[in-house]
């Protein structure tokens, strides 16, 4: 029995399992299943095949990497699996549990998670929540296969993956936004847009290395950084106002949260 069965190997997939291997999973212990030849993985004693409709032997755990409008052409062959006991966790944004139970039976033990583009670098955080037949051993199974990408939280309330999806899943992109503005805000001032650029760039990215070293709360590093009447207290006071950037993130994480459960829908 192969333990563990990869169907999609893309930019998330991929990293995920560059993350289990790099942990000590063996590569005999992993069947990819990626129809797309030029990233199918070749890895000694790794196999790979282009469906997973060539394999007869039923795997413990199916990892589902697969873009989320590809999901429906890869259930049907995959249920054989499920009928069989396997867990299925899925990465797939907007797949929610009973769309699984609707593809794969009422009964298949499913685990849905949500996790972000830093998995590339084995730096994301990803939220699951699983189906009521799974176990707490197999629970814990799928939060090692996360954990190889960075970390992992678990609701019970599926709900709550709709402001998860707005927060932390479409999160990096409103990080990479911040460094778009700043950057164009510093070119305006007169520095060249390259130099603008390097500058926004180094300075979130180091931000968020001290944010994750430090243990004190992101409020108490603002303070640290803000002396009284100096030029971050200036700039702060727009940013900070009643106007300012709070209510535009109250407004586009409702907005995403929103789509997210319409899509879901």
């Amino acid at each position: 029995m192969s333990k563990l069965l990869l169907v999609g190997c893309g930019k998330m997939g991929g990293a995920m399992l560059e993350g289990w291997l790099a942990r000590g999973l063996a590569a005999s212990d992993v069947v990819v299943a990626e129809p797309a030849e030029a990233i199918r993985p070749k890895k000694p004693g790794l196999r790979a095949v282009a469906s997973s409709a060539e394999l007869s032997e039923t795997p413990e755990i199916v990892v589902l990497a697969v873009k989320p409008q590809s999901m429906d052409s890869v259930l049907p062959d995959l249920k054989r699996f499920a009928d069989k006991g396997a867990v299925f966790l899925s990465i797939a944004a907007g797949k929610t549990l009973g769309y699984f139970a609707g593809h794969l039976g009422a009964t298949a033990k499913t685990v849905r998670s949500m996790p972000n583009t830093p998995a590339a670098v084995r730096q994301g955080i990803t939220v699951a929540t699983a189906s009521a037949g799974v176990s707490a051993a197999e629970k814990k199974r799928c939060h090692e296969l996360l954990e190889a990408v960075g970390q992992v939280l678990w609701v019970d309330d599926e709900a709550l993956m709709d402001p998860v999806t707005a927060l932390s899943g479409s999160g990096p992109a409103y990080v990479f936004l911040l460094v778009e503005a700043m950057a164009a805000a510093g070119a305006k001032l007169g520095l060249s847009p390259e130099m603008a650029m390097q500058l926004a760039r180094a300075t979130v990215a180091g931000s968020g290395e001290l944010l994750k070293q430090s243990s004190d709360p992101a409020s108490q590093l603002r303070i640290n950084v803000t002396s009284p009447g100096g030029t971050t207290a200036e700039a702060l006071k727009i940013l900070m106002a009643a106007d300012g950037i709070q209510p535009v993130f109250d407004k586009a994480l409702a907005a995403a949260s929103r789509r997210s459960k319409e899509l879901a829908g």
